[in-house]
């Protein structure tokens, strides 16, 4: 889906030139969902923008899709193309929510696409039953709660009928009710329809069914790999100041105290069968 080799990125500020992304190398496979992750002032947002074609790269190589989309030759079409295929829902859905009634929000890239009212017509009406908010269509935008409308702003990606969905910290500004209702629309569209999932979070219990995690500091990959891989590098995790899933740090705590409990267990309910087993021992 997304290809990757020595990335960069370079900004200026105050006439002084700037280093944002150094030399990114990784790829994302087609229905893979993948997590990334790390501290603030990392580089993941202009990752993502650069990944959905928002912002061009400096140097490197970037394919979506199979289609180069770095260097000379690269033609409106190709962006075109590409920012077709692959989509972003933002941190703030009020920031993609550009109409007051749910079902005209939803049909509003489609619309701007040209295509005939009935196959937008049955665009919406998938895109609305695959996020859970069918009955939600004729309700105005303003009096939906913060996770209802972050599934609305994610229906209007999926009407669009992308390959690939990035989530930049579409969750942040939510309730933990809120996140629940886009966790669980993000891994329905990823398990149950096969599109392809960048997800970037802070939260790390948001992590754990990921396929694979990446872990960004200062511009560059720190770390890559499953999630047991990655979250059983706890020290160097807590240097830039990230913690585990909270199911892995109980674990983590259990055996520092000299319980033999392993580590590379997420789920609350594995976890609990684990303590109990060690506790019955």
């Amino acid at each position: 889906m997304l290809e990757i080799e020595h990335l960069s990125f370079d900004v200026q500020d105050e006439g002084r030139q700037s280093e944002i992304l150094s030399d990114i190398s990784f790829h994302v496979a087609d229905g893979e969902m993948l997590v990334i992750t790390g501290p603030n002032g990392g580089g993941k947002s202009t990752l993502a923008k650069l990944m959905c074609m928002l912002l061009e790269p400096d140097s490197g190589e970037l394919e979506i899709c199979g289609k180069r989309m770095a260097g000379d030759g690269v033609t409106e079409e190709d962006l075109y193309e590409a920012r077709r295929n692959v989509g972003m829902v933002f941190q703030n859905p009020d920031n993609q929510i550009v109409a007051t009634i749910v079902e005209e929000d939803v049909a509003f890239g489609p619309e701007n696409l040209g295509m005939p009212s009935d196959e937008i017509r049955r665009r919406v009406d998938s895109a609305l039953a695959t996020v859970g908010m069918s009955e939600y269509a004729r309700h105005a935008t303003q009096r939906l709660s913060g996770g209802q409308k972050q599934r609305i702003a994610i229906a209007g990606t999926i009407a669009m009928d992308r390959k690939c969905i990035i989530f930049d910290e579409s969750t942040a500004m939510l309730d933990p009710s809120g996140r629940r209702e886009v966790m669980d629309t993000i891994r329905h569209l990823n398990k149950e329809k096969g599109i392809t999932v960048v997800h970037i979070t802070h939260y790390m219990n948001e992590a754990v069914e990921a396929d694979r995690v990446i872990v960004m500091n200062d511009g560059g990959i720190m770390m890559s790999g499953t999630p047991a891989e990655v979250f059983s590098r706890v020290g160097e995790l807590r240097s830039v100041g990230l913690g585990i899933p909270q199911t892995a740090e109980l674990l983590h705590m259990m055996r520092e105290a000299g319980y033999d409990v392993r580590t590379d267990i997420f789920g609350v309910e594995e976890c609990a069968d684990e303590i109990a087993r060690v506790l019955a021992e």
